[in-house]
C-alpha cells in the first residue's frame, strides 16, 4: 500500500500549509515517511487524517527507535544521538500508507534524565492513548497533553526505560533476582 504515484505531491500540499514544520521527506521510500517538527505534529497529523485526498484515518502504531552512540559504536555515522518517533498511518478507503516520524533530543534540555517532550496525537486517533503509553513506558518519551500518561508494560515503579540503548536492568526487583 504505498503512496499513489500519480497523486498531486502530499509533500509540497504540507509543505504550502505547514512551511517550516516539514524537514525532510522521503514519499518513494517502501514506508514513504515525512520528517515534522515535534510542535507541529498534532497540526500535520489532523491535516493527513482529514484532507479529503490522504483521509489518513488509522494509526497502525506509533514506534520509537533510540539512536545512542557510545565507544562500540561505528564513528562513522553521521548523526548525533537522537530518539525518533514513527507514526505508522494508514487510509482504508485510499489504500495507501504514510509515516510521520519526529526526531527528539534523548534528554529534554540536554539534561539527563529528563525525558524528551512531544504533544499527544491522542485527540486526533484514539488508539493513540494507548500507543504513546507504550513508547513513554519503553523508550522514555513524554506526551505532552495525554490524558492518561502512565506505565503500561512495566511496573509503576519500574526504574528507567528498558528499550533505551544505555539501560540497565536492575539485579533484582522487590528483591527477587532478575536473571
Amino acid at each position: 500500500m504505498p503512496m499513489p504515484a500519480n497523486e498531486p505531491a502530499l509533500l509540497d500540499m504540507l509543505k504550502e500549509q505547514f512551511a517550516a514544520a516539514i524537514q525532510e521527506a522521503d514519499l518513494s521510500a517502501t514506508d514513504p515517511w515525512i520528517q515534522v517538527a515535534a510542535e507541529h505534529l498534532p497540526a500535520v497529523a489532523a491535516f493527513v487524517r482529514d484532507h479529503p485526498q490522504w483521509r489518513m484515518e488509522m494509526l497502525n502504531c506509533i514506534t520509537g527507535v533510540d539512536y545512542w552512540r557510545d565507544e562500540t559504536t561505528t564513528a562513522n555515522v553521521d548523526w548525533q544521538p537522537h530518539i525518533e518517533l514513527l507514526y505508522h498511518l494508514s487510509s482504508l478507503a485510499r489504500r495507501s500508507r504514510l509515516m510521520l516520524k519526529v526526531v527528539l533530543p534523548r534528554w529534554k534540555e540536554g539534561q539527563v534524565g529528563q525525558l524528551p517532550e512531544v504533544p499527544t496525537v491522542s485527540h486526533i486517533w484514539r488508539t493513540a492513548e494507548w500507543h504513546e503509553r507504550e513508547v513513554f513506558d519503553l523508550v522514555g518519551v513524554q506526551f505532552v497533553g495525554h490524558p492518561d500518561l502512565r506505565r503500561i508494560l512495566c511496573a509503576e515503579d519500574w526504574v528507567g526505560h528498558p528499550l533505551r540503548k544505555d539501560y540497565q536492568p536492575p539485579a533484582e526487583y522487590r528483591g527477587i533476582p532478575i536473571a
